[in-house]
């Protein structure tokens, strides 16, 4: 397949990638979380090669995104008032509401569940995209599947070029991590993928709300995801991943020791740490000084192991605060949950 690259944003190439959509091709877009793959929601034949094109699992749901609040009833049948609450704060924005779907919304786009992710996105080249399209888009990102996701066009291109009909090349994503899906069928909102809108900002809004169990273990083989990025492995680099948490002087320790071992070991070593010191690490990587930083970094960073052929990698988890589980749900996933713990928070 040939890919059409769209660098020039304006009115001309939009209408040429909703042309794309409407011909029942696959585009890749420009979020302010990560970068997207889209079809056209209601054509099952162009969502299964968003399925076919990542190498994505067909029982992983997918979310829809539209480019207004007023669109919200095209794919949801019920909008509960914790929805409109939500939608009222932080629309458009990094979030991705679980509704009860539409019939027109197909089983495929969800993954056989009654319920669908909805999301409205920031960036205006997104939204300004599927208003071209003409339908609700459903997406995932746009990496092939179980690989770190793209926070940049060039990210998508390495992945994508010959799989989508089209990329449409905006700005380095301003998250950096995928949106926060919240489940607002319930009367209790539920985050089941904890991303830029955090806990405490839903309880503001809301009164209430609750993280799902699962949000850092994973479900089960056996079981249905609620939701993109509860079953399966993502944001794998191919270097060997561990996860090094605890308090910070422990972390630098432990890591120190490892990256020694590493080394006598004839390993190429990558660490990605809040740290100024570079462990001495064939390639190091700093974190940034909070989770903002460090959540806008992490996947290009995971990228960055794979394009140094770096063979182990230790990702240090030592910074508290309200992004802290964003981050950790991204990184315990990159590492297959093998984790160290030390020092204090062992």
């Amino acid at each position: 397949m040939k890919t059409t690259i769209i660098r020039e944003i304006n009115d001309e190439t939009m209408f040429l990638a909703g042309k794309v959509i409407k011909d029942g091709g696959i585009v890749a877009f420009p979020t302010e979380t990560v970068y997207g793959l889209g079809a056209s929601a209601y054509d099952e034949a162009a969502v299964n090669k968003i399925y076919k094109a990542k190498g994505r699992p067909s029982d992983n749901p997918l979310i829809v995104h539209i480019s207004s609040v007023d669109d919200v009833g095209k794919v949801a049948r019920e909008i509960p008032e914790n929805a409109k609450k939500l939608l009222d704060a932080f629309a458009p924005g990094p979030f991705t509401l679980i509704l009860k779907k539409q019939p027109s919304i197909p089983n495929t786009v969800t993954a056989g569940l009654d319920t669908v992710g909805v999301r409205i996105p920031a960036d205006e080249i997104a939204r300004e995209f599927i208003k071209a399209a003409g339908v609700p888009i459903a997406a995932p990102s746009a990496n092939i599947s179980g690989k770190p996701s793209p926070t940049k066009s060039e990210h998508v291109i390495l992945d994508m070029d010959g799989r989508a009909d089209a990329i449409i090349c905006g700005k380095n994503a301003e998250v950096g991590v995928e949106s926060t899906i919240i489940d607002v069928t319930g009367e209790i909102p539920v985050i089941l993928r904890p991303g830029g809108i955090t806990l405490e900002d839903v309880k503001r809004v809301c009164g209430n709300a609750e993280v799902d169990k699962n949000v850092l273990k994973g479900v089960s083989k056996n079981e249905r995801p609620k939701c993109p990025g509860m079953k399966y492995k993502h944001y794998a680099p191919d270097a060997d991943v561990t996860v090094i948490e605890g308090d910070k002087k422990a972390t630098k320790e432990k890591i120190l020791e490892l990256v020694k071992l590493a080394n006598n070991n004839g390993k190429r070593v990558g660490v990605l740490a809040a740290s100024e010191d570079d462990f001495g690490a064939d390639l190091f990587i700093s974190e940034g000084k909070n989770n903002r930083d460090f959540a806008n970094i992490l996947f290009d960073a995971l990228r960055e192991f794979d394009k140094n052929n770096i063979d182990v990698a230790y990702v240090e988890l030592s910074m508290d605060d309200s992004l802290e589980l964003a981050v950790k749900n991204r990184v315990y996933k990159s590492a297959g949950n093998k984790i160290i713990y030390v020092g204090e928070k062992a």
